[in-house]
C-alpha cells in the first residue's frame, strides 16, 4: 500500500504500474495537454506541467520508493527522519493531515491516511528545502524523454519530435549549453529552494566528407582518422586519442546525404558526442550532375553547327559515346541517352539519363568579305 495516490491520479494509472506502463502513460498525457497543441486552452499548460513533473518522480526507481513510503510532501522536504517501525497513527504518515496550508503553489487539503488521494497544484523549477527534491522544468522533462527515446512507444513520433523541436532523430543541441529548471520551488516557509543544474545536452558535430562523382557512381568504402578526448576516471585529465573509422559510401548517395556514428567524438559531461559525415561531392572536370542525371557540354563552332559535326564522350562508367549532328544544329541543343546516369540509391539498378549539351561558339569578329558571303548563303 502505498501513502498517497496523487502522482498516480495525475497520469491515470495504478499504483502498481510498471515502468513501461507510467512511460506510456506520460507520452499520452503529455501529447494530449502539450501547450503548443492548446494554445486556446489555458489550463493545459498547468495539466502539462502536472503529468510532467509526475512523470519525473515515478519514473526514478528510487524516488519513487520514497514517495509510495512517506507521500510527496516528505519527498520534498528532504525528508525527516522516517517514523519508527511499528509507530502507528500520524506517526507512521507523518503528512497524513495534508498539506500545511500557506506550501507554495500546492493544494492544501485533507487526503486522509494511505492510499487516499489529494488533489495538488505544482510549480515549477526548485523543490523543499535544503536537500529537497527539485523539480525541473516541465519542458525540460518532456525533451529529455523523447530525446531518450520516448518517442519510440508509438506511432506519432512526427508530432512528438515537432513539439521538442528536435525532428529528425537526435538533433544537434539548441544553443549547446546546458539546461536547468529556470524557476524554483517555493519552501516550505515560504523561502525559495535550490535548483537543481540540468546535465548539458550531447552536441553532435558535423563534417564534410568530400567524394569524386566516380566514387558516388560505383561506391566506395572510406577510413576516416579522427581525434577525439576523453577523460581518464583514474587521473582525471583530459586525453587526446586517434581512432579510424570505417563506412561503405553506396553507389547512387547523393550530395547532403549524412553518415552517423553514435558517441565516437569528444567525451562531455553529459556523454559522448555524435559525429555525422556530410557528403560533399567534388567538382568534375567534364560533368555535372543533377539529380540522378549527369550533363555534359560539347563546344562546337559555327561552321561545324551549321554544316555538321563530330564527337566522342567519356561516359561516367568509362565508355566512349560518340555524338553529332549533321547540321545545322541549334544553341543549346541537347540530346538525351537514357540510363547512362548515376545509380538510383534506392534502386541501384536503375540509372538515371545522360545528357549531351551543345555550345556554339561564334566568331568574335568578321571581315566585310565574309559578311558578304554569309548575306549571299543565307
Amino acid at each position: 500500500m502505498v501513502a498517497e495516490t496523487t502522482l498516480y491520479d495525475a497520469l491515470s494509472v495504478k499504483s502498481d504500474a510498471s515502468q513501461e506502463d507510467i512511460k506510456k502513460a506520460y507520452r499520452k498525457a503529455a501529447l494530449k495537454h502539450h501547450p503548443d497543441k492548446n494554445k486556446d486552452k489555458p489550463d493545459a499548460a498547468e495539466k502539462f506541467k502536472e503529468v510532467s513533473q509526475a512523470y519525473e518522480i515515478l519514473s526514478d526507481p528510487e524516488k519513487r520508493k520514497v514517495y509510495d513510503q512517506y507521500g510527496l510532501e516528505f519527498l520534498l522536504r528532504g525528508g525527516a527522519q522516517p517514523p519508527p517501525p511499528g509507530a502507528g497513527g500520524d506517526a507512521a504518515n507523518p503528512f497524513a493531515g495534508g498539506f500545511p496550508a500557506g506550501f507554495g503553489g500546492m493544494g492544501g487539503g485533507g487526503g486522509g491516511g494511505r492510499g487516499g488521494a489529494r488533489t495538488f497544484h505544482f510549480s515549477t523549477g526548485g523543490g523543499g528545502g535544503s536537500g529537497g527534491f527539485s523539480f525541473s522544468d516541465p519542458n525540460s522533462i518532456f525533451s529529455e524523454f523523447f530525446r531518450q527515446g520516448g518517442a519510440g512507444l508509438g506511432d506519432d513520433d512526427d508530432i512528438f519530435a515537432s513539439l521538442t523541436g528536435m525532428g529528425g532523430g537526435r538533433s544537434r543541441p539548441s544553443g549547446g549549453g546546458s539546461r536547468s529548471a529556470s524557476s524554483r520551488f517555493p519552501d516550505m516557509n515560504g523561502g525559495v529552494g535550490r535548483v537543481r543544474d540540468r546535465t548539458p545536452e550531447v552536441t553532435t558535430v558535423e563534417k564534410p566528407l568530400p567524394v569524386t562523382l566516380e566514387e558516388l557512381y560505383h561506391g566506395t568504402h572510406k577510413k576516416m582518422k579522427i581525434k577525439r578526448k576523453t577523460f581518464d576516471e583514474a587521473t582525471g585529465k583530459r586525453t587526446v586519442s586517434d581512432r579510424i573509422l570505417e563506412m561503405d559510401i553506396k553507389p547512387g548517395l547523393k550530395a547532403g546525404s549524412k553518415i552517423k556514428f553514435k558517441g565516437v567524438g569528444d567525451q562531455e559531461e553529459g556523454g559522448t558526442q555524435d559525429l555525422h559525415f556530410i557528403i560533399q561531392e567534388k567538382p568534375h572536370p567534364t560533368m555535372t550532375r543533377d539529380g540522378d542525371d549527369l550533363r555534359t557540354t560539347v563546344d562546337v563552332d559555327l561552321k561545324e553547327a551549321l554544316t555538321g559535326w563530330r564527337r566522342q564522350v567519356t561516359t561516367i562508367d568509362g565508355r566512349q559515346l560518340p555524338v553529332g549532328g549533321s547540321g545545322p544544329t541549334q544553341p543549346g541543343y541537347e540530346e538525351k541517352f537514357p540510363g547512362l546516369g548515376m545509380p538510383r540509391s534506392k534502386k541501384p539498378t536503375e540509372r538515371g539519363d545522360f545528357l549531351v549539351r551543345v555550345n556554339v561558339r561564334f566568331p568574335t569578329s568578321l571581315t566585310a568579305a565574309q559578311k558578304e558571303k554569309f548575306r549571299e548563303i543565307l
